[in-house]
């Protein structure tokens, strides 16, 4: 009789350490730079890593935006790294969490099996097993081990290149749908000074606070369709900026030579925000200026005016391009830019997984203390609902009655000439005087 032991040799899904930066950067490289991530609305701009490791992990135990800057796992097989993910959480509740960089890599594990026999003078027997865990397969595991680990996520997204063969069948594997179809546009200079000619005619034109909101979120899910807006699931709270997310906001800019500017467009009949821009400015000229837009349904005839505001903020600055992003459920803001010559850059598919499979689908067995006998025994429940009487006192006989409720008249008589005849034939007779 043989016996084979344990496996030595296994997928080891573990967090990112100091000797793994090297090679992070060298699978994640080529992840996802084809994607411009200022302009997006579901990526953000990646921070480096390898440069910031040491704070980044002392600003994880603190509340704070970074804390989640290396909420990095990597995938381990035969003391090699074959694998890694990325993630981050979308909006300020944690019901929403996104897939930032994913890639993985086919290796080749061997197992090596120790057999023993009944015989001891046989010894022991060594055998080499050798699996093959493709690249879909290490990535399903990536993917799984973060849906397991992070239980707050109730929904995750992603963002990925329609041509992208290699992981887009891996994220349908894993049960993620299309959502939406977002198109990166760029518009060049020369067309911006064009914009820029024109006035905007933007009375109510003012600047973002935390006291405005409340009136962004309104913004926010007016200009979008239910289900974007059940994925993304945010808050007046995603649109409010700490003082300690402001100084990381100011110390990123001031690393990156860029420079944010934003306001919104208040109607004050109605009380709400109709248009919302945010533009991020290339201080120096070494990268393209990104602006992100959101504007009410019905005002779409606020493109022009808003982009003309755009492109005037943008002349203050060294000449570049501008890249702005459309979805496909807005067809005024695409028609515009095809209107005033912009360039398709980049096509990209925004998809979406729930994971409601992790609350509970069948009910626990409760004690039979607390279940009801008519549940046990289904003989025992009654045919019909009884109907409630009320008891009177009969100042003729002296005694209590139990009158039903009365359906209708005919019946009334009718219980009428029947107790009247109960009453002759059965007269009331006297208590017994002896007692």
């Amino acid at each position: 009789m043989m016996r084979p032991s344990r496996p030595t040799s296994t997928v080891n899904i573990r967090t990112l350490q100091y000797r793994d930066l090297e090679v992070f950067d060298r699978i994640s490289r080529s992840v996802m730079e084809e994607i411009p991530s200022a302009a997006s609305m579901v990526r953000e701009h990646s921070i480096d890593v390898s440069r910031w490791y040491g704070l980044l992990k002392f600003l994880r135990w603190f509340p704070n935006p970074l804390r989640h800057s290396l909420s990095i796992q990597i995938a381990e097989a035969s003391s090699k790294v074959c694998g890694v993910i990325q993630t981050s959480p979308f909006n300020s509740a944690g019901t929403t969490w996104r897939v930032d960089r994913l890639a993985a890599e086919s290796v080749v594990i061997t197992d090596e099996n120790v057999t023993t026999t009944e015989d001891k003078t046989a010894g022991e027997e060594k055998t080499t097993t050798t699996t093959l865990v493709t690249a879909m397969e290490m990535g399903s595991l990536l993917l799984r081990n973060s849906f397991e680990t992070i239980l707050q996520a109730r929904t995750w997204i992603l963002e990925l290149d329609v041509s992208d063969e290699t992981r887009l069948p891996l994220y349908r594997h894993n049960g993620f749908q299309p959502v939406a179809q977002m198109t990166y546009w760029s518009i060049a200079p020369e067309q911006l000074q064009k914009i820029a000619e024109r006035e905007p005619d933007l009375p109510n034109l003012l600047p973002v606070s935390n006291a405005d909101a409340h009136l962004l979120y309104q913004l926010d899910n007016m200009a979008m369709p239910p289900l974007v807006r059940q994925v993304f699931d945010r808050h007046p709270q995603d649109f409010k900026v700490s003082l300690f997310g402001s100084v990381v906001q100011l110390v990123k800019q001031w690393m990156t030579q860029t420079e944010v500017v934003s306001g919104y467009v208040f109607e004050p009949q109605r009380k709400v925000a109709i248009a919302h821009f945010q533009v991020t400015l290339s201080r120096d000229g070494s990268q393209s200026h990104s602006a992100q837009l959101a504007v009410h349904p019905a005002y779409t005839w606020l493109y022009p005016e808003v982009m003309a505001q755009v492109a005037r903020i943008t002349s203050e600055f060294p000449s570049q391009s501008l890249q702005i992003l459309s979805a496909d459920y807005h067809p005024e803001r695409e028609a515009y830019l095809e209107r005033v010559g912009a360039e398709r850059i980049a096509h990209t598919l925004m998809m979406s997984r729930s994971v409601w499979h992790k609350l509970r689908e069948t009910r626990s067995m409760p004690s039979l203390e607390g279940i009801p006998l008519g549940d046990v025994i289904p003989g025992f429940q009654p045919s019909r609902k009884p109907v409630p009487g009320r008891i009177v006192l009969d100042p003729q006989s002296a005694k209590f009655r139990i009158r039903q409720p009365r359906k209708n008249q005919s019946s009334s008589l009718t219980t009428r000439e029947t107790s009247s005849n109960n009453d002759q034939l059965f007269p009331p007779q006297d208590p017994d005087p002896c007692c």
